[in-house]
């Protein structure tokens, strides 16, 4: 969404209200004359829509003792940490950044364990190659790349199905709780790698036909 300069003349007291507005929402003046002026006139700006997605998500994951929020200095990024239950129980991060541009591009999910083990980080790569190799097998197209030790997996809407922010929202946090279910399956069984493999590729497939290739 475009932005221009404009000058407007307005109440001293109301730019006091407005700057309250805007430190407990964690955001500036500009931004949130923006957001008042955007529901008034009931136009959804991409700051809205993030609100609205990462909403849905707490509304499913963190309930759970799955996951924790942390704490960003961005709108359209949210991040979540569990835990696995393995050696000096390590944490996983996972970053949810949305495109602030629209489009079928949706963002990306980006996939961390905060470890300087080198045991561990390779289990990890070796888990993220596991998992696009057989996600692959399922939903064609979809795009994966390693940053160091982080895996990145794009995220992209489908044309011909129509969703709510709610149900955006829902279906990603569905997508988090599944790829959760495949780290802490495939550590479980670390030690039997023919096992890893079929519990991932099995919990990846129930995944599939539940919601089938939306994201």
């Amino acid at each position: 969404m475009n932005r221009s300069l404009y000058s407007l003349i307005l109440s001293d007291d109301v730019v006091r209200e407005i700057d309250r507005l805007a430190y407990k929402s964690g955001t500036n003046r500009s931004s949130m004359i923006n957001q008042i002026l955007a529901e008034y006139v009931s136009y959804t700006t991409p700051e809205m829509r993030f609100g609205q997605i990462f909403s849905a998500l707490e509304s499913m994951l963190l309930p759970t003792d799955n996951f924790k929020r942390l704490i960003n200095n961005s709108i359209s990024v949210m991040n979540l940490r569990s835990s696995l239950d393995y050696k000096y129980n390590p944490s996983v991060r996972y970053s949810l950044e949305l495109n602030k541009d629209g489009g079928e591009s949706l963002g990306a999910l980006k996939m961390s364990m905060r470890t300087q083990n080198a045991a561990l980080i390779s289990y990890m790569i070796d888990f993220y190659k596991l998992f696009a190799g057989l996600e692959a097998s399922y939903i064609k197209g979809v795009k994966y790349y390693l940053e160091g030790d982080k895996f990145v997996r794009e995220l992209k809407l489908r044309t011909d199905v129509q969703l709510t922010t709610s149900q955006l929202g829902n279906l990603i946090a569905e997508y988090i709780k599944m790829i959760d279910s495949c780290l802490k399956s495939y550590f479980y069984n670390i030690d039997n790698p023919q096992k890893a493999t079929f519990e991932v590729d099995r919990i990846l497939a129930a995944y599939i036909d539940k919601n089938g290739a939306i994201l």
